[in-house]
């Protein structure tokens, strides 16, 4: 039987780096309530100033601050109200040493003002006299002109992807469409004589599909369109027709199942026939996930990822995350927590083993621990907050040792 000659993750990545450099996403232009979470084509610079006035960001009285130092309960200052600005419209009111403004939050500020009292710390005679309880520092409480964003101010670069709070910075900004990149398109197909879909009623032997759920979701939550899904036998003219079909409008594959070196495992095989250069990753030192597949053909990615579903999850994570990343010529990375294993955990060197760990707190800070179980129960996922990664070199992890835990 022939064996597979593993990589190091760190060569897997290096090579398709290589392989795919000239595989690149369109753009499209979008309007700002469709593009939470998706990620920029080109930098977005500001056209105006935000705000555009100085302004109060409490209700209270504009003032002169240096009218208030030294103003306390027992000895307030006493200052005259020259009027009240109106929310949402210009005022002309100028201020003069002695005499104060009521402003709304978010109304523009009188000038020569540069401080806002709020009203808890003043109190108003009928005779339009304020006593203002303690003194204001320059600056309080207000926002001057173009302090948020000023203009040709750079916002966001490119390869930012969007929040909802940059959402509404752009809409204050007056932009409500932008040049993102187009989302990747993805197909999945699930391999083996024994996979069944997941309304159908199974037979003994026959397993309802996981992998094309998980693996289509992963994708969609990564920015991806998934265009279409399938199950197929493990036959290798079936396989080979419908990656055919899914080359016309994917640019990425990704196939559970057939990448082992079995006698019914023929993903590798179908690549091949298809196209130059084919597969050019079969094996991966990593636990697990060891059997991985990655192809070229036509510049579209063919991932043949393992059946096991949490190897094939795990592999989604660690490998095809990071490719679909790189599309978008942006570094996200990883979200990670801090902790201390809870136990020794063995490792066998010259491979990355991924590890499924959930955590709690505890009295001296985060703790880690391990989920057992077998590559083909996905609820060890489901259990799970995240994993933790040993390293190549590493025969294992000791109680106590500090790790990166990577979240789902």
């Amino acid at each position: 039987m022939e064996l597979l000659n593993t990589l190091t993750m760190e060569q897997a990545r290096n090579k398709m780096e290589e392989l795919f450099k000239d595989l690149e996403l369109v753009d499209e232009r979008i309007h700002l309530l469709e593009a939470t979470d998706r990620v920029l084509y080109k930098e977005i610079s500001s056209s105006i100033n935000v705000p555009e006035f100085n302004r109060s960001t409490v209700d209270g009285y504009a003032v002169i601050t240096r009218d208030t130092f030294g103003a306390s309960e027992s000895l307030p200052s006493f200052l005259q109200s020259v009027g009240e600005v109106q929310m949402g419209k210009e005022t002309n009111i100028q201020l003069h040493s002695g005499e104060c403004c009521y402003v709304p939050t978010g109304g523009m500020l009188p000038k020569n003002s540069d401080g806002v009292i709020m009203v808890e710390y003043t109190e108003v005679l009928e005779d339009g006299t304020v006593f203002v309880q303690r003194p204001a520092t320059p600056k309080e409480n207000i926002l001057e002109l173009g302090e948020d964003v000023a203009i040709g101010q750079v916002i966001f670069h490119h390869g930012h992807k969007l929040r909802p709070q940059d959402i509404g910075v752009l809409s204050g900004m007056g932009i409500t469409e932008v040049t993102v990149y187009k989302k990747p398109k993805v197909t999945v197909i699930s391999t083996g004589d024994e996979i069944i879909h997941p309304e159908k009623e199974a037979s003994l032997g026959q397993i309802k599909d996981m992998n094309t759920y998980s693996l289509a979701t992963a994708a969609m939550k990564d920015g991806c369109e998934i265009v279409n899904t399938a199950v197929v036998e493990d036959d290798l003219d079936k396989l080979k027709n419908k990656i055919k079909d899914a080359l016309k409008n994917s640019d990425i594959i990704l196939i559970s199942g057939g990448s082992s070196m079995g006698t019914k495992d023929v993903t590798k095989e179908a690549i091949n026939s298809i196209g130059e250069p084919g597969v050019f990753i079969h094996g991966i030192a990593v636990k697990p996930g060891k059997p991985t597949i990655v192809g070229r053909v036509e510049n579209k990615a063919i991932f043949g990822l393992p059946g096991q579903p949490v190897s094939a999850l795990v592999i989604y994570h660690v490998l095809v995350n990071d490719f679909i990343h790189k599309l978008y010529r942006v570094n996200i990375p990883k979200p990670y927590i801090l902790g201390e294993v809870s136990c020794n955990i063995p490792s066998a060197p010259g491979r990355e083993h991924y590890v499924m760990v959930n955590i709690s707190e505890g009295k001296e800070g985060t703790v880690v621990y391990p989920v057992h179980g077998k590559s083909g129960l996905l609820t060890m996922m489901t259990k799970s907050v995240g994993y933790i990664k040993i390293n190549t070199n590493q025969e294992g992890l000791l109680k106590g040792q500090q790790v990166k835990v990577y979240i789902f």
